[in-house]
Parts: structure tokens; C-alpha cells; sequence
């Protein structure tokens, strides 16, 4: 059985599998991978979730994004160097079949759903939110019950009850009258997203009739986001106050990177168009040109872009979900505040976009592989795209969409996707031991980590010991089980840096994909042990499925056992 749940995939085997399969259209290149790229990367982070990282961390958040953009360049050479020796669909959970064999890969595929999925949840929430605002600047209002989720109304009204009205905010004000207005069944109030499910279905149906209509959709509404950033850069410098850049830190290192999730959800995406290399022209040579370009792109925007809006206005008030628009207002220049508003539907739209085409072909991989019902792998006769995978990934986006928080998923889909990087960058480390790496037209640099991966844990320590007296002070102080409900992530995190230091010494691991490695487990550590729960229990539900399903029928395992 072991043998069987760890049994590889050879890349031969993969070259033919694609042979045999019905065939996407192949009309994507270079250009048009940027831009999906940058469709998935600038679209909720940028318009929504950097205003509450700008209000926890201050400026200083600028250097966050720089710190993130950092972590997220060598996991993009990883994914680059996979991209361009295995140029199939399936994304990581295909570079993880090549490299740990079949059940890591079950895993990766399960965690690229909270990727791809659970961040399309997020997005079409804060598209909804932006959609309202924008009709209400037309005098169009939907009603406060058809364009929330139920549980925003239900906390406005307990807290209406249990501290009164003084402590209602506007927020809590729009749920409360939600709460009030909406028709029921019984005592349930009917209240739910409706904008949120309609774009869905909307883009669904477009991902749905096939990856040239994608792909020029994209195209246009990545040339509107770019045009409305660059103009809130270039005319937001004008009402920079420098002194709203003082203090840089309020919050110190601490409020920094306690906006880690929010920061991270903002670059998720530059991976995703490693799922299309069945439809690129190139697909070695171009993904991970595109990956590169895309990441380079969006932090420089980024960066200018948390510069401009914290010196616009003041760091603490930019608590709000659609800071860019905010701070137009906040200055008095409501016009173009209503024009950031028009144009981020669209931006957001693009988003949605590339995360629906993702999804879809994540599920037709491993559908292939016997991992998944084969209905997943159906291919539309006429459209050319995995359409029965299309129309699920539909209705599992929706449905949520509708009727949870935005809060409840933004750290979960950052957990998933940490997982996925880290499993990418130990791949490529896989790929060098196993000689695999020589078959790679992109090759991640190689800078012996023989010694260096061991100095710099040292070094670490060394550091800790003679500058951060306190923190040592202060785990002698803890008790043993708030070590493993608060702090078992960081203990795992020197664990892990320690192994690498023995195998590396032993090996001559690479540098840049144990870097990679690390600084994505140390931003994991920043997210919490609760979403780690929840995540480990999503992993369970995945186990149930492939051990009942998945193992059984395993083309690659029952392959073997026939032979």
C-alpha cells in the first residue's frame, strides 16, 4: 500500500497521457499570460483587503508587500522550473505528482481548491461590494437584504441589543436595516449576496464558451485596472502629506506582520497560469517568462500605490473595504472617486476570471489521473474547455458567496496556497537530487546551500540570543500548553530550517528553493493556529474522498498492478 501511495509519476508518462487526451486550444503566449497574471494578482488585494493592512501596519506595509514580493520570487523560479519540464495542466498538483508521489499530490490538489475557489469567494464578496457602491452613485440601491451575507445582519442586530445604539456603526447600521427589511420564513430573515452569485454565474458561463473569449475579456480589463492605477499613482502623488508617512511603523514589527494574510491574498494568483499550459503556444519557454514579468509588474504597483494612499491620509482611517475610492473622497475629489468605483467592477471581474479558469482545470487533471469522477475531465465538443469541471466550480464558488463573510476565507485561502508554494519549492529540490532538473529548459539558479542553509541558522540564533533577550524570556514563561496551541507553528519552523541544515549539508540542496521553503513557513506562522485547524480538517474531508475514491481507482496504481 505504501509503495502504491507514494508511487511517482515519470514525465514520459505524463507527455503521453497528454497525447492521448482530447486536446485545449493552444493561442496563449507571452503577452497574454502577463495578463492573466495580472488579472489574478491585481484585483480584491489592491481594491479591498491593502486598506486594512495599511490601517494595521501603517507605510511601514509598503515593505511588507517588498518582504512578500521577496518569498514569492523564488517560489515563481520554482514554479517556472516545473512549468517548463512538465507543460500540462494541473498546476502544482502535478509538479507534486513528479516529485512525492500520488498522495502528496491528492493533497496539493485538495489545498488548490481553497487557492483557486475559496479566493474566487472572496473576490466575488468584495466585487459585490463595489458593485453596490457603484449603482448607488447611479441612484440605483438594491435593497440592504439581497446584498450581504446573513451573518453580517445577525451580529448587527445582537449588538444593537447588547450595547445599544450608540455603538452602531454605519456598517452595522446597513446590516441592522437588512435585518429589519428582510421577508421571512417564519422568524429566519431571507437575506443573502445576490450580486455575488449572479457575477459568478456570469463568469462561469464566459469561462464556459472557451479560452479565446477568456483571454480577450481579460486583455481589456487588465489595459482599464492598470490605466485607473496608474492615474490614482500619478494623481494621488499630488496630495501626498510626507507627514502622514510619520511615525512609518505605529504599530511596530508586530502590526507589520499581523497583515501578512491580507498582504499575501494580494499575490495570490501569479501561479495560476501554470493551470493554462495546455492552451500556450510555448509553454516551457513562455510560463515562466510570464510567471517573472507578472511578479515584477505587481509589486512595483504595489509599492507605489500603499505609498500614495498612506500619504494621502492618514493610516488610521483607512479601515474601510474600498480604500482607493475612500481616499478621493476623504480629500474632497468625489469625481474620480466615482470613476475608481466604476472601474474597480471591472478590475475585480478580471480576477474572477482567471481564478474560474483555473479551478476547472485543476479538477481535470487529476480527473484524468482516475483521482476524480471522469465526468471532471469531459471535454466541451465545440468550446474546447473541461466543461462539466467548469460548471461545478460554478455553483461551489457561488452558493458560499452568497451566504458566508468575507473574513471567514481570506486566511484560509492563504493557508492553502503557503502549502502549495512550499511543497513547489521542496519539488524543485526533488528535481535536482533525482536529476530531473537536467530535462528543465528553466532552470531555478543554483547556489550551493551546502554550508550556507546551516551559517544562516546560526546566525539566526546568534542574533536572537544577543539582540532579543526578551522573547527568550519570555517563552520561559509560558506554560506548556499555550506553547502548542499558540506557538507550535514557530517551534515547526526551526524544526523544519534545522532538517534542511542536515540535508542540505548532505545534499547540496540549492539555496534559492530553501529560501523559498522557509520564508513561506515563517508567513505561515503569521496566520494563526485556528485557520491551520481548519485547515487540517479540510485535509481530513480530502483523505475521506481519496481513500474511498481516489485510491481505488488510480490509473497510475492500477496500471502497475495489471503490469
Amino acid at each position: 500500500m505504501r509503495n502504491k501511495l507514494f508511487k511517482r509519476k515519470s514525465l514520459d508518462l505524463i507527455i503521453k497521457e497528454k497525447g492521448e487526451s482530447e486536446s485545449l486550444n493552444k493561442v496563449l503566449g507571452v503577452r497574454d499570460l502577463v495578463s492573466l497574471g495580472i488579472a489574478a494578482i491585481v484585483g480584491a488585494g489592491i481594491f479591498s483587503t491593502i486598506g486594512l493592512a495599511s490601517y494595521e501596519g501603517g507605510p511601514a506595509i509598503s515593505l511588507l508587500f517588498v518582504f512578500v514580493a521577496f518569498a514569492c520570487v523564488f517560489t515563481a523560479l520554482s514554479y517556472a522550473q516545473f512549468a517548463s519540464t512538465i507543460p500540462v495542466s494541473g498546476s502544482a498538483y502535478t509538479y507534486a505528482y513528479v516529485a512525492f508521489g500520488e498522495l502528496f499530490a491528492w493533497i496539493i490538489g485538495w489545498a488548490l481548491v481553497l487557492e483557486y475557489a475559496v479566493s474566487n469567494i472572496v473576490v466575488s464578496i468584495s466585487w459585490s461590494q463595489y458593485f453596490v457602491t457603484m449603482l448607488e452613485g447611479f441612484g440605483i440601491h438594491i435593497p440592504a437584504w439581497l446584498s450581504m451575507a446573513p451573518q453580517y445582519a445577525i451580529e448587527a442586530q445582537q449588538k444593537l441589543t447588547q450595547q445599544g445604539p450608540e455603538a452602531m456603526t454605519i456598517a452595522d447600521n446597513l446590516g441592522l436595516r437588512a435585518y429589519e427589511t428582510a421577508p421571512r420564513i417564519g422568524d429566519i430573515p431571507i437575506i443573502f449576496d445576490l450580486p455575488s452569485g449572479i457575477i459568478i454565474a456570469l463568469i462561469t458561463w464566459l469561462v464556459y464558451r472557451g479560452i479565446k473569449e477568456s483571454r480577450r475579456a481579460s486583455n481589456i480589463m487588465v489595459m482599464v485596472k492598470i490605466g485607473v492605477i496608474l492615474a490614482i499613482i500619478v494623481g494621488g502623488a499630488f496630495f501626498v502629506n510626507p507627514e502622514n508617512w510619520v511615525p512609518f511603523a505605529p504599530n511596530g514589527l508586530t502590526g507589520v506582520m499581523g497583515s501578512v494574510a491580507a498582504v499575501f491574498f494580494a499575490f495570490i494568483g501569479f501561479d495560476s497560469i501554470s493551470t493554462t499550459a495546455e492552451e500556450c503556444k510555448n509553454p516551457q519557454r513562455d510560463l515562466p517568462r510570464a510567471m517573472i514579468i507578472t511578479l515584477l509588474i505587481c509589486t512595483i504597483l504595489y509599492v507605489a500605490i500603499t505609498l500614495v494612499l498612506t500619504g494621502m491620509v492618514n493610516y488610521t482611517e483607512l479601515n474601510v473595504k474600498d480604500p482607493l475610492a475612500f481616499v478621493f473622497k476623504y480629500i474632497g475629489v468625489d469625481y474620480l472617486a466615482g470613476i475608481i468605483s466604476v472601474t474597480s467592477v471591472i478590475a475585480i471581474t478580471s480576477a474572477l476570471l482567471v481564478y474560474q479558469l483555473a479551478q476547472p482545470r485543476i479538477w481535470m487533471t487529476m480527473s484524468r489521473d482516475g483521482l476524480l469522477w471522469k465526468k471532471f475531465s469531459t471535454i466541451h465538443p465545440k468550446y474546447k474547455t473541461p466543461s462539466f469541471a467548469t460548471i461545478v466550480t460554478g455553483f461551489v464558488v457561488a452558493i458560499p458567496s452568497m451566504f458566508f463573510k468575507m473574513d471567514f476565507f481570506v486566511d484560509l485561502t492563504s493557508v492553502g496556497t503557503f502549502f502549495a508554494f512550499i511543497l513547489v519549492c521542496a519539488g524543485v529540490l526533488y528535481m535536482d537530487y533525482s536529476g530531473l532538473s537536467k530535462q528543465s529548459k528553466f532552470r531555478v539558479p543554483y547556489i550551493n546551500g551546502k554550508y550556507l542553509i546551516g551559517m544562516a541558522l546560526l546566525t539566526a540564533w546568534i542574533l536572537i540570543w544577543k539582540f532579543n533577550q526578551e522573547a527568550l524570556l519570555e517563552w520561559k514563561n509560558l506554560d506548556f500548553m499555550y506553547i502548542v496551541e499558540h506557538k507550535s507553528l514557530i517551534i515547526i519552523f526551526w524544526l523544519v530550517w534545522l532538517v534542511l541544515s542536515v540535508m542540505g549539508f548532505k545534499y547540496n540542496f540549492s539555496l534559492l528553493p530553501v529560501i523559498g521553503i522557509l520564508i513561506n513557513l515563517y508567513l505561515m506562522t503569521e496566520l494563526g493556529t485556528s485557520n491551520w485547524v481548519i485547515f487540517l480538517i479540510w485535509l481530513g474531508i480530502g483523505l475521506i474522498v481519496y481513500f474511498f475514491y481516489g485510491y481505488k481507482h488510480s490509473k497510475l496504481n492500477n496500471s502497475a498492478s495489471e503490469s
